[in-house]
């Protein structure tokens, strides 16, 4: 008896477009066998990096979506990227790449999802070209679709 294939056991035919929204997959991390906690550390600000640079026990906490009211555990190292890593102004800078730049927008807020369109507009690197990267085959630091059928 063959087994049938169902929907969701098929991949998606449809490939993301300028108004496809991502985000990080913390999930994909996890699946690749990778520590979030070492990527995060890269994209704290000087001050933060140096109170990090021996402490490596990040708890996790409470953090509370002002607009949801949702309350979900973080690492410690993300909330402290987002209330003040993120709101120093070299942040988002013109020495960052593609994928550093769209990774600390999603840092910065809270990881809500963007279209390429809506990241072109925050980090000025051309929407389509945001695309290419983002859906290409290779996927860069979990930063995906927001669908997991894609």
């Amino acid at each position: 008896m063959s087994q049938l294939a169902t929907p969701s056991s098929l991949p998606s035919l449809v490939k993301p477009t300028l108004n496809t929204p991502f985000h990080i997959d913390y999930e994909w991390w996890e699946r690749q066998g990778l520590l979030i906690e070492v990527e995060l550390r890269t994209h704290l600000c000087p001050e933060h990096q140096k109170i990090f640079e021996t402490d490596f026990d990040t708890e996790k906490i409470d953090w509370i979506d002002e607009r949801t009211g949702e309350v979900t555990q973080v690492n410690g190292l993300q909330h402290v990227l987002q209330v003040h890593c993120s709101k120093q102004p070299d942040y988002i800078n013109d020495h960052l790449s593609l994928v550093n730049a769209v990774f600390r927008i999603f840092l910065a807020n809270g990881n809500s999802p963007l279209t390429c369109k809506e990241l072109s507009n925050l980090v000025g690197f051309p929407a389509t070209r945001i695309l290419r990267t983002l859906s290409g085959s290779r996927v860069y630091k979990g930063l995906r679709p927001v669908s997991q059928d894609w």
